[in-house]
Formats: structure tokens, sequence, C-alpha cells
């Protein structure tokens, strides 16, 4: 059980790819896409594209550093490594911090989705249920929780394919609706493609980018891939295109098919899909979805936390117990650490209201923009550190290098300010810069920057 084993190197292709796409599309695309439609109208697909476009960029920069020194911890060691330990130890513990809220958040939902099926259990026995199912999954072996996310992913994507291909069945052929082809007009013909205006597009940016919270998970896999210098390469190309097909394709349909103001009235737009062919179970498939939905962002979440502590511990940033593995190569101590403080997340959501839990997961976003925005910051200083025959042998590089780079940035700069500007939203930036002076005084408090 000693810090120095290694991980092991048990994540395959398609356990990766899958992954990633698995903690992109969570509920967010299933039910939260309602609620972005009415800010900006049909122009939600500008929004879903130029925010993958970012992405795109900051995944290719992760990429980069991940197949040049695959290691577990990614972007919160290639922090310290390249901008300095305070960096690398800030991330490392935000990311960490952030994965619990959102894990929180997942547990809370599963409790309410079983309440379909069994309305007489209380909802806090299915949230703890799956909390210790999903924590005995990650304890078993990497192999073991791969296979699960594989699963839990490919139910998501399966029904988001079938929604999209009955969708267009309604499109082109009036499938549904006694022959009669709808076609799409809905996108235009109800106030215009952008009812309001710039406006909308913009306020509905941040809540766009929250929904591609998890990507970044390509690089925590690094240390854990069997051929990381082919595997994560694929998956990050892969990844970019299957998302936008996935966000992007869903909306388009939902959209041609429903006016765009009468989305999110009536319950998840993906259910309305369904019935309007006439599969009357359909509320009940889509809760098994969105079921399986959360599992798996909790199931990624408990993953994500526990290779960051591990990576903080090795780092001498947080206990050294965290650092030690097990017999199966988990790291074992930071996992159930982590779980334990989910716990303390199930007996919150019935203590705290439920106004206190929105403004901690608005945590989530602003954690997510910081860790983005140090992924491109240390891409930038990782390429001064090469000399130009190094950088002419990196077999996976940044995407308009450093064009791209400081554009993306600017980009998250803008998400940041109009989080600011919008009373929803504003909460997030007074909620995560107190987090991080925290973070900072903890830092030179226990004498981090000494060791």
């Amino acid at each position: 059980m000693g810090g120095n084993q290694q991980l092991q190197r048990g994540l395959e292709q398609r356990h990766i790819t899958l992954m990633s796409l698995g903690a992109a599309i969570g509920v967010g695309l299933f039910l939260g896409s309602a609620t972005a439609i009415q800010l900006a109208g049909p122009a939600i697909l500008i929004s879903y594209i130029v925010g993958g476009i970012a992405i795109f960029i900051i995944m290719r920069a992760l990429g980069e550093m991940a197949v040049h020194n695959p290691v577990s911890g990614s972007f919160s060691r290639y922090a310290k490594d390249y901008l300095g330990p305070l960096a690398g130890y800030i991330t490392g513990w935000n990311y960490w911090f952030l994965w619990v809220v959102t894990c929180m958040a997942e547990i809370t939902a599963v409790g309410v989705y079983m309440k379909m099926w069994y309305p007489d259990t209380a909802p806090w026995i299915w949230a703890l249920a799956a909390l210790v199912i999903m924590t005995l999954v990650n304890l078993i072996a990497v192999k073991a929780y791969g296979e699960f996310e594989f699963w839990f992913a490919l139910i998501k994507i399966i029904a988001i394919l079938a929604m999209i291909f009955v969708g267009l069945g309604v499109i082109l052929f009036g499938l549904g609706n006694g022959g009669v082809a709808v076609g799409i007009s809905n996108l235009w013909s109800n106030g215009g493609f952008a009812p309001n205006g710039v406006t909308g597009i913009f306020m509905s940016l941040q809540m766009v980018m929250f929904a591609y919270l998890g990507v970044e998970m390509i690089g925590v896999t690094a240390g854990e891939a069997k051929n990381p210098k082919t595997v994560i390469p694929k998956a990050i190309d892969t990844v970019f295109w299957r998302i936008l097909l996935f966000y992007v394709g869903a909306l388009f349909v939902i959209m041609s098919i429903y006016p765009w103001n009468e989305i999110g009235a009536n319950g998840s737009p993906f259910v309305l899909m369904f019935e309007k062919i006439g599969i009357g179970p359909a509320a009940g498939i889509i809760n098994f979805v969105v079921l399986t939905a959360a599992l798996s962002s909790c199931n990624s979440g408990i993953f994500s936390t526990g290779r960051m502590l591990f990576n903080l511990a090795e780092q001498k940033q947080a206990p050294n117990s965290f650092a030690s593995i097990s017999r199966t190569g988990v790291p074992s101590k930071a996992i159930i650490f982590s779980a334990f403080l989910l716990l303390v997340g199930v007996v919150l959501n019935y203590l705290v209201p439920e106004k206190v839990f929105i403004w901690v997961t608005s945590i989530s976003t602003f954690g997510a923009v910081w860790t983005w925005g140090i992924i491109l910051l240390s891409q930038l200083k990782f390429r001064k550190t090469l000399t130009k025959g190094e950088v002419s042998r990196l077999s996976y590089k940044a995407l308009f290098y450093p064009v791209g780079s400081y554009l993306a940035l600017a980009f998250l700069v803008l998400v940041l300010g109009l989080m600011a500007y919008f009373p929803d939203t504003r909460i997030a930036l007074i909620v995560g810069p107190i987090w991080i002076i925290g973070l900072v005084f903890v830092y030179y408090k226990k004498g981090f920057h000494k060791r």
C-alpha cells in the first residue's frame, strides 16, 4: 500500500472515449436544455457551437501536455510544473471540490428519479444506495470503473441517437403526425431565429459552458490509460464532434418539431419527442436514461476526486495517506475520503434549504472556468520550455497556437463577465473567489509552500 506504487493502466480506448462523453452528456442535456432554450430561442445552437469550439481548443491544449507527459492528476500536475506549486495546489483542490459539489447534486437527483417508481420510499435511501454502489465500483479496480462508465454512457448515447432519428422521421416524413412532414420552419417562425437577440445568446453562454463540464476528464484518465500516446488524441478528437452532434443535433430536432417557446412547459423535451410518435411508456424510458446519467456523473465524480487527492498527496499538498494505493491499483483512501464527504451531501440535502444548494452548485461553473483557464495558461508556458526541435517532435499539438489559446482565454473571461452581469449567476463570483482565498490561506498556514 505504499505511495511509490503505480496506478493501474487499465483503461482502454473505448472506456476513455465513452467516459468523457458520459461526463459531458449529463442531466443538463435531458432536462436543463429547456432553460437555455428559453433564454436564446433557436439561436441556442450558435451558443453550443461557439462554446464547443472553445472547449475543443482547450482540450487540444490539454492533450498536447497529456500525450507528452501522461500523469494522474493531469492539469493539476501541469499547473504545478509550469505555473508553480501554488497554481497546482489551487487547481487540484478546486477540481476536487467541484466534483464533490457536482456529485452531491447527482446523488440527490437519483433519489428524485426513483420517486417515480417507488413513491413511498424516502429519497435519501436511494441517494445513499447510489453512493455506496458507485464507491464500491471505484474501489474494485480501474477497469471495473471504466466498464461501468462505458455502459452508462452507452445508454445515454443510444437514447439521444434514437431521439435524433425519430425526430428526423417526424421532420422529413411526418412520422406520428399523420404523414405530414413537419419541416424546420419552427426554427424561425416564432419571433425569428434569435427572438431575444444577441443578449439572449450571451445570457445562455454560461449555461451552455456548464453543460460542457466534464470533458476535461480525458486528462485525468491519462495516468491510467493503457496506451496514452494513441488513446488520448483519438479520444479528444472524436469527443468534440460527437458532443457537437449530440447537443446540436438533438436540440435542432427538438426545436424544429416544437415551437421553442413551448419547450420546457410540459416536462422534458425528450419525453415529448417519444410520446409524439406514440411510445406510451416514454416517461419511464427517459426516467431510466436520466437515472443512468446521474449515476454516471456520480461515478465519474468519485473517480476524479480520488485521483486529484492522490495527486495532491504525491505533491505533498494533501495528507500523505491519500498517496497510498490498494492491491487492486486504485487510490482507495482518497476515494473513501471523497465518498465520505458525499455522505455529508446526503445529509445536507435534507437540512439545508434549496437556495443554498443552488448557490453551492454555481461554484461548479466557476471551478470549471478556472480549470479550463489553467489548462490554457499551463500549455502556453509549457511551449516556452521547449526548444524548436522539441516542438517539431510533439506528436499531438494544440490548435492554432498561440492565437487559439489566447482566443479561448478571452472567451472564458467573457463567460465570467456574463456571470457577473446577470444576477442569477453573480453569486458564483462571490463564493468562488472566497473559496480560492481560503485555499491560499491554508496553503501558507499549513506550510505547503515549504514542502
